[in-house]
């Protein structure tokens, strides 16, 4: 369960980096550039950590559609960013494909 945590972690730390990277202004911004660079630096640690016990594919898989769908609420909520029904059908395919890995996968470590 704490590789799982680990990898809960990774997501956040990356979603609130890479929100941060819009607001950094190509690195121009101090604060938001600490952010994006110490949340980055958390991010892909946690994922080592998370590699430990859980496959590199399925984290990879997990990792990416999840931050995805946070990405884009951060997105809606903090710049305005506005989807339309093929990117709403879009998000959904990338969420049933998480839970359908997460549910009907068997693939382990070796």
């Amino acid at each position: 369960m704490k590789y799982w945590l680990f990898l809960l972690i990774a997501i956040l730390t990356e979603v609130v980096a890479t929100s941060a990277l819009k607001a950094s202004a190509g690195f121009t911004r101090l604060l938001p550039s600490l952010i994006v660079v110490i949340g980055y630096a958390i991010s892909f640690y946690a994922m080592s950590l998370a590699l430990e016990a859980i496959p590199v594919g399925i984290a990879y898989a997990v990792w990416s559609g999840i931050g995805i769908v946070l990405i884009t609420v951060a997105a809606w909520i903090l710049y305005g960013q506005h989807l339309d029904l093929w990117a709403m059908i879009g998000i959904g395919f990338i969420i049933v494909g998480v839970i359908i890995l997460n549910l009907l996968s068997k693939v382990e470590v070796r």
